[in-house]
């Protein structure tokens, strides 16, 4: 038998493959602090690939150009003057979702295929999966590799970036549009709902150790795939939902290196003491 034709062995791929992904995205959105776009981006995108899956076309196509008209509305909504961002993606975050619920709706009940893409199906995921997330890893970590000193400039000194005649603007809708990528992605592996525990928890995690961005993109990295890993043997071990485990598995890393992190402050004064 191919070693492609196991659905476990398809999943521990996608897992390494996705968790390396979401961690590269996910330092940015840590350190940019936008965790809440995010998010509205993970559940906007869900009217995309349903349609996608209705008409019949690829996933990707319909969460691409869904997110992509959620990543440059926000952008342009959060420019003007008066409107304010938070305010701007949350009403992005619930319209897209009620639009994808409607368009759910307009099916003959709530299909399996269709709930897959809310929590993910990562025992399902294919070779074309495998290569599409493979390709999309190596863009997205070539573009933020070439890019990081422009998109660090304009997202901690939008200021002094334009003073230095960067275009902060179009800098922020690549990073906004390369989370957007990342997040449609992952979605067959973890799904629209739990993807923002897998982007933003290892990012945050790594963040306790490190404030550098290289250590912090590895540590992330490392996070990443250890919580899918992790999530995919408790969902094989204890037969729990494979997005759900790995979402879990994601936020107890976190939750490890908070409390490790606080550690040698909390012992101090007992080793002053002795």
């Amino acid at each position: 038998m191919n070693w492609w034709d196991d659905a476990l062995h398809r999943a521990v791929a996608e897992v390494v493959l996705a968790g390396a992904l979401a961690a590269l995205v996910g330092v940015h959105v840590v350190l940019r602090r936008l965790s809440f776009f995010t998010m509205a981006l993970t559940h906007a995108t869900f009217p995309g690939v349903v349609a996608a899956s209705i008409a019949g076309v690829s996933i990707y196509a319909g969460g691409v150009a869904a997110g992509a008209v959620i990543a440059v509305g926000v952008a342009a909504l959060s420019r003007r003057r008066g409107q304010d961002a938070a305010a701007a993606t949350g009403v992005m975050l619930s319209g897209g979702f009620a639009l994808g619920a409607a368009l759910v709706a307009t099916q003959n009940g709530f299909s399996r295929d269709l709930s897959s893409f809310l929590v993910g199906s990562i025992l399902t995921v294919g070779p074309g999966d495998l290569v599409t997330t493979a390709a999309v890893l190596a863009v997205v970590a070539a573009v933020l590799t070439a890019c990081a000193r422009p998109l660090l400039f304009t997202g901690f000194d939008p200021a002094g970036a334009r003073a230095a005649g960067f275009a902060t603007g179009a800098w922020d809708l690549v990073l906004l549009l390369t989370i957007q990528v990342a997040v449609v992605t992952i979605v067959p592996a973890v799904g629209t709902i739990l993807a923002l525990a897998l982007i933003v928890a290892p990012a945050a995690a790594a963040r306790f150790w490190s404030s550098r961005l290289p250590v912090m993109t590895a540590l992330a990295t490392a996070f990443g795939v250890t919580a899918g890993l992790i999530g995919l043997y408790a969902s094989s071990r204890w037969n729990v939902a494979a997005g759900a485990a790995i979402a879990l598995a994601a936020t107890a890393i976190l939750l490890l290196s908070a409390l490790l992190a606080r550690m040698p402050v909390l012992l101090r004064p007992r080793a002053a003491e002795s």
